[in-house]
């Protein structure tokens, strides 16, 4: 029933931005591919000579290279697939604009840099994410385990380093998943363990199925040794030449430890 319930929601959210077009303008689409255009290094030219926003045509921007759109008459992008297009630099920006975005292909480029920590928030519907075989740094984004509509994601041949975030055990609809040949460390989540041992590779720190069992860890608790055995070996030999001084005195000196007439009577003399 659940899983019914979700296949509901999705349904109900594609209609919602495939209509979304009749409600809103198609003009912050145009904005989000401007601004991409104008943050990546294009050293092939082919977004410059491909991307021409003089046309003003309905559905212009449809007929951009690496550009879907949800009706080839309205200018409302679907997807991105911009993979293998020689592009560098940081990650785009103003994919915000692509409000009704579904999936975003950027892999085989030379971007570098890290994926932006707020990536659930400038596009929060993809389905599709392909970042591989690029050059991005960095830890992956916790704000990823957001993307819950996430079926595929790829970020297989980057520099990415530390741990592969515990909350991506929300990512439920995840039927790809594929993280190898990165600088990535610690525990593979529950959920990502059902993957192949292929898709996890290349990460000499990662352990956990399917790879090999994590170690036990270095970090082992250690007794603290507290010096008291000298102070126990003091204290003693301090309490039996205390002992014998005081049995001495009071066998010679019984007089020193009588105090008043009434306690001399209970001086036992030997």
């Amino acid at each position: 029933m659940l899983a019914m319930a979700d296949d509901t929601n999705f349904l109900l959210l594609v209609l919602l931005l495939s209509c979304s077009s009749l409600c809103f303008g198609s003009q912050a689409d145009i904005e989000c591919l401007k601004s991409v255009q104008q943050s990546v290094i294009d050293p092939n030219g082919v977004l410059k000579s491909s991307w021409n926003f003089e046309n003003a045509t309905a559905g212009f921007i449809c007929r951009f290279t690496g550009v879907a759109c949800w009706h080839p008459d309205e200018d409302r992008v679907l997807s991105l697939r911009l993979g293998n297009l020689g592009l560098e630099g940081p990650f785009p920006r103003g994919l915000q604009n692509c409000s009704s975005m579904s999936g975003l292909d950027l892999s085989n480029n030379n971007f570098s840099g890290p994926i932006p920590s707020e990536i659930a928030r400038e596009v929060p519907y993809l389905t599709f994410l392909d970042l591989s075989y690029n050059s991005f740094s960095g830890s992956i984004p916790q704000n990823i385990s957001q993307m819950t509509y996430l079926n595929v994601l790829n970020l297989q041949h980057n520099q990415l380093s530390g741990q592969i975030p515990p909350r991506f055990v929300f990512l439920t609809r995840l039927f790809e998943f594929n993280v190898a040949d990165n600088l990535l460390s610690g525990f593979i989540p529950p959920l990502l363990q059902k993957f192949s041992s292929s898709n996890f590779a290349g990460n000499q720190g990662l352990c956990g199925a399917p790879l090999d069992d994590c170690p036990p860890s270095k970090r082992r608790w250690r007794p603290v040794r507290i010096r008291l055995h000298r102070l126990n070996d003091q204290s003693s030999i301090g309490v039996a030449v205390g002992f014998v001084v005081g049995f001495v005195v009071a066998f010679y000196f019984p007089h020193l430890f009588v105090c008043s007439e009434r306690l001399r009577a209970y001086v036992v003399r030997i």
